[in-house]
């Protein structure tokens, strides 16, 4: 499966700024289960509530089952679809399918997150270096 990552484009406008673009894709089919984009993975509260959990400690299909009000095959779904977006892994350990997190699918997540706390950081730079001046020429 192709990995997906962010792209810098220029805007629109011909300006020299460039926002990291999640790649637009559309819902594709691999079987059963659709690729989507880490953003949209992380969309449905479900899974976000499936990462909690495999954060704590790696669980076989039927434990996280245990823990909503689905049906084993809607879990089942989900999962296929956290392990197509690289969230995470399944290993066969005797007849049980264990979850575990990776690091893969939060990449994507994380390179956009950095990309505005930088943006934000510059800001709030300009601006203390603005009140430090202000600050200066009233004393």
């Amino acid at each position: 499966m192709p990995k997906q990552k962010l792209s810098k484009s220029s805007s629109a406008r011909g300006g020299g700024s460039s926002l990291p673009q999640r790649r637009e894709e559309k819902k594709q089919s691999v079987g059963k289960v659709q690729i989507m984009d880490a953003f949209q993975v992380i969309a449905v509260p479900g899974r976000r509530q499936m990462l909690a959990l495999l954060y704590k400690k790696s669980l076989t299909i039927n434990a996280l089952a245990e823990n909503f009000d689905m049906s084993r095959p809607a879990v089942s779904k989900h999962v296929k679809i956290l392990y197509s977006a690289g969230f995470i892994s399944i290993q066969d350990i005797g007849r049980e399918r264990h979850c575990i997190l990776r690091q893969d699918g939060f990449r994507q997540l994380q390179e956009w997150i950095n990309y505005f706390d930088g943006f934000w950081q510059n800001k709030l730079g300009k601006l203390e270096k603005l009140l430090n001046e202000k600050k200066s020429a009233n004393n």
